[in-house]
């Protein structure tokens, strides 16, 4: 289990229209872990909010780790308060790292990029690099701009034969990525950015794209079951509540006094897993794996709900 420390905002770096650059550090002085390619740290920010952000410094950096933050547009506190209210010299609770997008070994790589999606994928180009692996990059956005990471990405390709910056305002639109795939089709594809994008790639490579997603898409209706009510009872609490339709089994927990760790609350950090004793869980997350839906044993209580009438909760 990823370890909770404090640390200390040592600088923040604007690098890109509502884009700043946080490095933490131990206000001790000590190392911090080393992490791999693709990693993420949680922080605790205030009014009880919890943040997942992609490591995107040097993962040989044992003296700091860097996060990227873009402020979203319909941001619940969370980017907004790092943006608006966090101070060089600020206290933070950090968990992590954790890691959910790994880089997946293959002879060649391409890297797909949307936006603050860079921030993973920024990462993983300088580990390939380290290794003098074949590797690519594609980097979309709609102006420079609103790009991070522009200067370092030249450092990595300073003949420009690796990375290729796509922007939407001069090419009048969003990159073909069909083609771009196409053009390396026995590549390892690892991508991260907005959904559609996400999608296209996923559509164009099967079987060898890997992606993460920063928001969940809605759940197909063909997987789902009706938006039903049914019951939870929280065994080591002994504590039974209804979940109606509508509500999140989260919701509920929190409304009953029961505190889950939560972060995202769609279904793509993991933050909210709770192991399952009982009853038929139905999976609405983008964490777990087939086998772990298979064997029914948890459950991330922010999105997903229950096919049985009936949950037993380990909480």
């Amino acid at each position: 289990m990823p370890e909770t420390r404090t640390l200390r905002a040592e600088q923040l770096t604007r690098l890109a229209d509502d884009v700043v650059e946080v490095r933490l550090v131990d206000p001790s002085g000590a190392e911090l872990p080393s992490w791999e390619p693709g990693s993420h740290l949680a922080l605790d920010l205030p009014a009880g909010l919890t943040r997942q952000y992609s490591l995107c410094g040097s993962p040989t950096d044992r003296r700091s780790w860097t996060v990227a933050v873009h402020r979203a547009p319909d941001s619940r506190g969370g980017s907004a308060w790092v943006h608006g209210s966090l101070r060089p010299g600020d206290l933070l609770t950090v968990s992590g790292p954790h890691q959910e997008f790994p880089l997946v070994d293959g002879s060649e790589h391409l890297l797909v990029a949307g936006g603050i999606g860079i921030t993973p994928i920024l990462s993983m180009a300088r580990a390939l690099q380290a290794r003098g692996a074949d590797w690519s990059l594609l980097y979309c956005g709609r102006t420079a701009a609103a790009l991070a990471y522009l200067d370092e990405l030249t450092a990595l390709d300073p003949d420009g034969t690796r990375v290729r910056v796509h922007l939407d305002d001069e090419h009048g639109g969003p990159a073909d990525l069909v083609t771009a795939l196409a053009a390396r089709p026995t590549a390892v594809v690892h991508c991260c950015g907005p959904g559609p994008m996400l999608d296209a790639v996923l559509a164009a490579a099967p079987g060898r794209a890997h992606v993460e997603r920063f928001r969940a898409p809605p759940p197909d209706p063909r997987d789902t079951v009706a938006d039903a009510g049914f019951d939870v009872h929280c065994e080591t609490s002994d504590v039974r509540l209804r979940v109606e339709p509508g509500t999140s089994v989260l919701a509920a927990l929190t409304g009953a006094g029961i505190t889950v760790p939560s972060s995202c609350e769609e279904g793509i950090c993991g933050t909210c897993e709770v192991k399952v004793l009982a009853g038929e869980p139905e999976h609405r997350d983008l964490v777990l794996s087939d086998d772990e839906r298979a064997v029914g044993g948890s459950m991330l209580v922010c999105v997903s709900r229950a096919r049985s009438a009936r949950l037993v909760l380990d909480l």
